[in-house]
């Protein structure tokens, strides 16, 4: 089915909102984990390797923008729902990726200064992770 312009550009929104986010997101928590180390190294401090993890963690949504660019592109709505379905699934994946990347750049600080608390900060990393897969599935099942 031909969706129009406005369908196409919904359905590449979905993926380039959620890489945007991702990117910037990527960007924050990287800079603060760089600092953390940087911490570490001052203070003579073992440097963990592990916040490699908070500075990846922003990524996954963009495999998220991509399934639900996918799912919108099969979908069988008009030009302007798959716009709407497009920028503001899009816009939630994304707007998750970068404030999964706001805790993520705190846990770095945390751990680097403390040792201690991965499983804490894993675990509020993951319930922001949660908003985007729940975007993801509920706008995907708009778009059905």
């Amino acid at each position: 089915m031909d969706v129009g312009f406005l369908g196409e550009l919904g359905i590449r929104a979905s993926f380039g909102l959620s890489a945007f986010g991702a990117a910037l997101g990527a960007g924050v928590v990287g800079v603060a984990t760089i600092g953390a180390w940087k911490k570490c190294f001052i203070q003579n401090k073992p440097v963990p390797f592990i916040l490699v993890a908070f500075a990846g963690l922003p990524i996954t949504n963009v495999i998220y923008g991509y399934i639900l660019m996918n799912t919108l592109a099969g979908s069988s709505l008009a030009g302007p729902q798959l716009l709407g379905l497009g920028i503001f699934g899009g816009l939630g994946i994304g707007a998750a990726a970068f404030t999964q990347s706001m805790c993520g750049a705190s846990a770095s600080d945390a751990y680097a200064e403390t040792g201690q608390g991965l499983g804490n900060y894993m675990m509020v990393i993951g319930i922001v992770e949660t908003i985007a897969l729940f975007v993801m599935v509920l706008t995907m099942m708009f778009a059905s």
